[in-house]
Order: C-alpha cells, then structure tokens, then sequence
C-alpha cells in the first residue's frame, strides 16, 4: 500500500456504518503527495511532462536544451514538490535496449547521483515519438506549428508520464 492510500485510509470516518473521506482528510493527502515529473531525453532537447497533486492526470510542461537541463531540474525541485522522476527507457520491439540508451544512461546515472534522495523510475517509452507525432497531426494544428520539434518532445513525455501512471495503477489493481 502506497503511502498516500495509507493516509487516505486513516482519515477516514464512520457515520452510520457508511465511511466517507471528508473534505478535511482530501486536503490533508493532497498536501502531502508530490506529483511525478516525467522525462523524455534525447540528444538535443528534453521534453517534460509533470503530473497533477493528485498524480492523476499528466500535461505537458516544456522541452528545454539537454544542456539546460539539470539547472531546470534544480529549479523545479526548489518550487514544486515530486515524488517520482520518471525517465523514458528506449527499448527496441525485441525488449533490448536501443542505441538512444547510451546517451540517456549516463543522464539517468548523473541524475541519481544528483539527486539520491529522489525516487528515480524508468518506464518504456516505445512508440511515444510515434504516438506524439500522429497526436499532433490529428489535433488540427497548422502544418508550420507542427514543423516546431519540441511540441513532439513534450508530447512525448506527456504520453510518457500518463503510461507510467496507467500502468502504476493496473499493478495497484492487480494487488488488491
């Protein structure tokens, strides 16, 4: 059981043999919960995606230089309170890694010796760019909009972010 369920759980209480989370216990567990911010790192631009408090629903933040992006790490972190790191894995349709994988390690190892304390995930992250780039044509934007590459990044790390939590959720489910 995750801690946020534990919490939710304490708070709690019976009237008439029916239990009902009060507004009071909603706020309590909605202040302690972080959201998940999501990674989609490639060679030249980073697309991130943040969940809600609620780790519910993902949306799109931005698409920064790789350079750029442990200070942008560091300055989210000192505003906003995560839970989780989520950083795409590229995986090849035979489940082995793929060639992005030797660029993105060495980023995913820099990134849990910055930050050790921070639970750090990685999630597959097959067919994203794929799935992002069809999304995007379909959504009606002009064809010149759709030309700006770090639309793709973030929308990538959207799709990204709510797979992790779909998926996070089934296991929950399946436990139960």
């Amino acid at each position: 059981m995750m801690l946020k369920e534990a919490l939710i759980k304490n708070h709690y209480k019976q009237d008439n043999q029916k239990t009902k989370l009060t507004s009071k216990s909603i706020i309590f567990a909605v202040s302690i919960m972080g959201r998940i911010l999501a990674i989609d790192y490639g060679q030249k631009r980073v697309g991130l995606a943040v969940s809600d408090e609620l780790q519910l629903i993902a949306g799109s933040l931005e698409t920064v230089h790789v350079k750029d992006i442990f200070e942008w790490i560091a300055q989210y972190l000192s505003a906003n309170t995560v839970d989780i790191i989520v950083v795409g894995e590229p995986r090849t349709l035979s489940n082995e890694a793929s060639d992005a994988a030797r660029f993105i390690n060495p980023f995913v190892n820099k990134l849990r010796k910055t930050y050790p304390e921070m639970r750090i995930e990685r999630f597959d992250e097959r067919f994203t760019s794929v799935i992002a780039k069809q999304t995007i044509l379909q959504s009606g934007i002009g064809k010149k909009a759709r030309q700006d590459k770090s639309i793709a990044d973030r929308v990538s790390a959207t799709i990204l972010l709510q797979s992790f939590m779909e998926a996070r959720e089934i296991k929950t489910n399946n436990r139960n």
